[in-house]
């Protein structure tokens, strides 16, 4: 028996995208005539096309009745599968035919409240300075490298050692406490005792607020309890809303402040434990685009308004 399993792929049998599509238009619609009007066809060649494929799975993927179709169970599995597969030949063909054969796709990943509330602005007016590099923007929690991902540089926070990756550190991160100015109305926020006061913790840092109040040689109960998120984004819109008070990086809030949609709840700026970083991986070092990018964010540090004012407050 011959166990090579090199051979080539053409040997094994694999289904047209044509009869994939018509079975997964079929089953979004549950019919056969509905999917036959959406892709141009008569009903019967998207009837066939489905048969075939079922011939060659050797499995139904429809019940069939003289007035209705439904999806089996195997049906209902293959379709999340097919779809999955339908949208990924999309998005690889608009991505091709996006840009032309002299640019190329620098991917990012981040935190969704810093991608939001610090990247995004700072990356502004990079697409007109190269206009060849075009950005991929990812937002989410983690884990920012895998072997499943492709991702050219990745913001993180944490002590600027990963493994494989080259660091190069932004800034160390301040947290201060903030709320809506309405809370503090008729309050007196005493941090001994933290009467009154409802404390929003992250999910990912529930010792932040013993922390801050350590920092300052302030023995206090009750830094544990408050609601619970997710992230600092939702900490930031329950603190605009009058949910209590957020302990939450400077940067990501300094707009808020300067606007006066957030105040400060305690003039204190506690030194967190990590740093910010543009992290990529080691083999990307010479890459341009990855150079581009970090020389812009280093411009951009140096020469923005906003840092040095939050530089100023800190101190």
């Amino acid at each position: 028996m011959n166990t090579d399993t090199s051979k080539p792929l053409a040997f094994r049998r694999y289904p047209s995208t044509t009869a994939l599509q018509c079975f997964e238009t079929a089953a979004r619609h549950l019919s056969f005539t509905n999917a036959a009007q959406e892709m141009h066809m008569t009903q019967s060649a998207v009837s066939k096309q489905v048969a075939q494929l079922e011939e060659m799975l050797n499995l139904s993927l429809f019940h069939r009745t003289p007035q209705r179709i439904s999806l089996t169970p195997a049906g209902k599995t293959y379709y999340l599968e097919v779809l999955g597969i339908l949208k990924h030949i999309e998005s690889a063909t608009t991505n091709l035919m996006s840009h032309s054969t002299n640019t190329e796709v620098l991917r990012i990943v981040a935190h969704p409240t810093f991608c939001s509330r610090w990247l995004i602005p700072a990356l502004n007016g990079f697409g007109q300075q190269f206009p060849l590099i075009n950005l991929y923007i990812n937002e989410q929690v983690g884990p920012f490298f895998s072997e499943d991902q492709n991702v050219d540089v990745a913001f993180l926070y944490g002590d600027g050692i990963w493994s494989g990756m080259q660091s190069v550190k932004l800034f160390d991160e301040y947290c201060i406490a903030v709320c809506s100015p309405e809370y503090l109305q008729d309050k007196t926020l005493d941090t001994h005792t933290l009467q009154g006061c409802i404390l929003l913790q992250l999910s990912s840092r529930l010792s932040a607020w013993y922390d801050y109040f350590k920092q300052q040689d302030i023995n206090v109960d009750g830094t544990f309890v408050g609601p619970r998120f997710d992230t600092f984004q939702a900490c930031i819109v329950a603190a605009m809303l009058g949910y209590g008070i957020a302990l939450v990086p400077l940067r990501l809030v300094a707009q808020d402040l300067q606007s006066g949609a957030l105040v400060m709840a305690w003039d204190y700026a506690a030194k967190s434990r990590g740093s910010y970083y543009l992290t990529y991986p080691i083999s990307l070092g010479q890459s341009h685009k990855v150079k581009a990018i970090s020389e812009w964010v280093t411009t951009y540090l140096e020469t923005s308004n906003q840092c040095q004012k939050i530089l100023e407050l800190v101190e």
